[in-house]
Parts: structure tokens; C-alpha cells; sequence
């Protein structure tokens, strides 16, 4: 494979498969370590995938693998954070914000969903990938993946409605001091 279409593969999938190792490590630069190491085992494998078209689900299933190799084997992989600080560290990347403190709010409640069912919901609905897609991946028949996701709006709506009725202004009354009275 030349450098140009690996460069074109990762500008075009770097991005999203971010936000799904996000998702799933809760720590930006866990995340960063996962994405990395996902082009890496691409550059050393991707060669043998027939189809170009499946680039995109291969990442992504070659990502969620790798993730769940390193949380059985209870690894953390060491990020130049973990390292302590040092003056010439260089600014930390900016992650994608989307507009809006609504949106913040979402990602904020999607961290509070079970994993088992945060992992299809960020696929389907961040992602864009079939029901076929995501089984292929997490190794779960269609209808499991369609009830995780049925399950996984649920426990978002109420982890969402928690986070928003949480930023609301609360009304607070007005306490008068009993020992004065107006007459």
C-alpha cells in the first residue's frame, strides 16, 4: 500500500475511530493510544483485506478487538501524560467539539451507558454502520445488537433527562426570618 492511500485512509478515518475509542476508554489520550495502534496493526495486516469498501468496518472491529485485548489483559498503555509534565509537552489536541452545550450534555450521558450497550449506540448512531456491521463486530447476532441498542436509548433518555434536569437554574425560596414579622 503507498503512502498516499494510507494517508488518505487515516484522514478520512482517523477522526471517527477517535471518537469511538473515546467512547469506549473514557480518556482522551487512551483513546489517541487505541486509534494509533489501530493504523499500526492496519499498516502491518490491511494489505490482505479484499475490499477496499470494508476498510472503514475493519477498523473499527480491529479497534473494538484491541480494546477489549488490553482490558482483559488489565494493561493500560502508557501515554506521554502518565509521564508527568515537561515544558516543551506540545499543546494537547483539540477533540472535535460539536456545537452546543446540548451536545456536551449527550456525550456526558453516553459515558453513563453500560458499555455493553454505549458500544452498538456509538457505532449506530456516531459511526453509521448496519446492524450487520456491528454484529460482525462485537461477535453478536443482529437481534441482539438491535435489543442492546433498544436498551441503550433507554438507560441514554434517562441518563440524559438526569444531566439536564442537573443544569437547570433551581429555584431556591426566599427564607424570612421568623423573628421579624411585618405588620
Amino acid at each position: 500500500m503507498s503512502s498516499e492511500i494510507f494517508t488518505q485512509l487515516v484522514d478520512a478515518h482517523y477522526t471517527p475511530l477517535f471518537r469511538f475509542a473515546l467512547s469506549l476508554t473514557k480518556n482522551s489520550s487512551d483513546a489517541g493510544d487505541l486509534t494509533q495502534q489501530t493504523f499500526f496493526i492496519w499498516a502491518k495486516q490491511g494489505h490482505a483485506l479484499r475490499e477496499e469498501g470494508k476498510a472503514k468496518s475493519w477498523l473499527f472491529t480491529t479497534l473494538y478487538r484491541e480494546f477489549l485485548r488490553i482490558r482483559r489483559r488489565g494493561e493500560r498503555i502508557m501515554a506521554l501524560e502518565d509521564l508527568g509534565p515537561v515544558e516543551s509537552d506540545p499543546p494537547a489536541p483539540e477533540v472535535d467539539m460539536v456545537a452546543g452545550m446540548d451536545a456536551g450534555l449527550v456525550v456526558e450521558a453516553l459515558q453513563e451507558v453500560d458499555e455493553v450497550y454505549r458500544v452498538p449506540l456509538t457505532l449506530f448512531y456516531m459511526q453509521d454502520l448496519s446492524y450487520k456491521e456491528i454484529a460482525e463486530m462485537i461477535e453478536a447476532p443482529i437481534g441482539t445488537v438491535m435489543s442492546r441498542l433498544s436498551r441503550g436509548k433507554a438507560q441514554l433518555r434517562a441518563a440524559f433527562a438526569r444531566k439536564e434536569a442537573g443544569t437547570r437554574s433551581k429555584v431556591v425560596p426566599f427564607q424570612t426570618n421568623p423573628a421579624r414579622k411585618l405588620s
